[in-house]
């Protein structure tokens, strides 16, 4: 039975990841007597209205959250009006920005509203009307000549500078996610991008103080965030993801989409020196009108090919930011592309770095439902919500549309959440 509770008044949070290939939905709550988070209820379903992270079908869209959120209302017993959700696509975009201003006080104290004001001339950006910000991240601020400053406020000084990490998205894009959300009966709480997200269940503060990228392997796009000295220094979505994988092998073994993905969960690897050469793939076991038999080494090569493409934009990515091999906590792994066999040396051999697949970290509960880097992402959204205290919906909401002031005010406080 499903049990009318306010989620806003209660204990209990909700994480909605709309994703290229699924949906996953995972209910949450925070006990008082233990740091981690209980997980209560979980959900799922195959996504068929979104390409490349972006809506293209309205109705199916809201088919598959509605399927997801009564699952995870029915293994929780709690009625789902509200949740955290995530973003992802193409239409993603970074830039870094800087915001000065002079110290208000005579004896030169840098007060909390100082620093407001440094991180509201940083968010001053020209983007074009269909724009929309959805994080403005505070990396270190300056105080005078002092450089890599995490907190300002009590110093003194005449001149205050913040260098931002700004992510905006398409407001069209944004905006058909949202009225599918709200068609499928949940208000939203608030928008958080797929790879931060991400890391808020899987990455340490140790990790992002040393260095690392976390890497979501997703349907329809590979999304990319690098973290150092506590602070996310770059982040971008690539417009390929493990589903171009899955129609390479339909290609090139001239059969069905839905063949193909069952042959690259049961014979896929990342390394063809895992498997005997002489394997065969009898494809009349999965299909009775197929016949053939393929060797299996030609799958591999096929998965080979496109994972090469995909790290290697990976890398560009990388040496963009000047870290293409310098990242001591290396690569971790998410999404469900992460779940591939031989993944993890792949990555090492690729980029030159230590890999591993980023699981969820300090949770209890159904454990075992969630333990999977598919579900990164929408733990990291309840994560998000117990963090932020519920309170962060005006740092992830366009600047257009909210007071500055509570703004900054959650902004900086999720920012203090990747510090060490």
């Amino acid at each position: 039975m499903v049990r009318e509770v306010k989620l806003k008044q209660s204990n209990f949070a909700v994480g909605l990841d709309v994703g290229t290939t699924k949906v996953c939905v995972v209910v949450a709550r925070k006990n008082n007597n233990s740091s981690k988070i209980e997980v209560i209820g979980v959900g799922s379903s195959v996504t068929k209205g979104l390409r490349r992270g972006v809506v293209i079908d309205v109705e199916e869209t809201v088919t598959s959250i509605s399927a997801a959120l009564e699952k995870a209302e029915r293994m929780s017993g709690i009625h789902i009006d509200h949740a955290y959700i995530s973003v992802g696509g193409t239409h993603l975009e970074a830039i870094d920005n800087k915001g000065v201003v002079a110290i208000s006080s005579k004896e030169g104290e840098i007060t909390v509203e100082d620093e407001d004001r440094t991180i509201e001339a940083a968010s001053a950006v020209n983007l074009t009307p269909n724009r929309e910000i959805l994080h403005v991240i505070p990396q270190a601020f300056t105080v005078d000549d002092q450089e890599g400053i995490k907190d300002p406020v009590g110093m003194t000084g005449i001149r205050l500078e913040v260098k931002t990490h700004i992510i905006h998205g398409s407001m069209p894009a944004i905006r058909n996610l949202s009225k599918c959300i709200d068609q499928a009966g949940a208000d939203i709480d608030g928008m958080v991008v797929v790879p931060i997200a991400a890391s808020m269940s899987v990455l340490s503060k140790r990790q992002k103080e040393l260095g690392c990228a976390l890497i979501d392997l997703g349907g329809g796009t590979t999304s990319i965030a690098v973290f150092e000295e506590g602070n996310i220094i770059g982040s971008r979505v690539l417009p390929i993801g493990a589903n171009h994988i899955t129609n390479d092998i339909a290609i090139g073994l001239r059969t069905s989409v839905d063949i193909a993905e069952r042959v690259k969960i049961e014979y896929g690897t990342a390394m063809k020196k895992d498997i005997n050469k002489k394997d065969e793939i009898d494809l009349s076991s999965f299909s009775k009108i197929e016949d053939a038999k393929v060797k299996r080494v030609d799958v591999v090569d096929i998965i080979e090919a496109r994972l090469s493409e995909i790290f290697s934009l990976v890398r560009k990515e990388l040496n963009k930011i000047k870290k293409g091999s310098l990242l001591p906590c290396g690569v971790i792994l998410t999404g469900g592309g992460a779940k591939l066999p031989g993944i993890v040396d792949f990555v090492k051999e690729e980029l030159k770095l230590p890999a591993q697949v980023g699981f969820p970290r300090d949770i209890e509960g159904i454990v075992d439902r969630v333990d999977d880097p598919l579900f990164s992402v929408p733990l990291g959204l309840v994560i998000w919500a117990f963090e932020q205290g519920g309170s962060n919906k005006s740092f992830i909401k366009s600047l257009k549309n909210v007071p500055i002031n509570s703004f900054m005010k959650n902004a900086k406080k999720w920012f203090k959440n990747f510090l060490p």
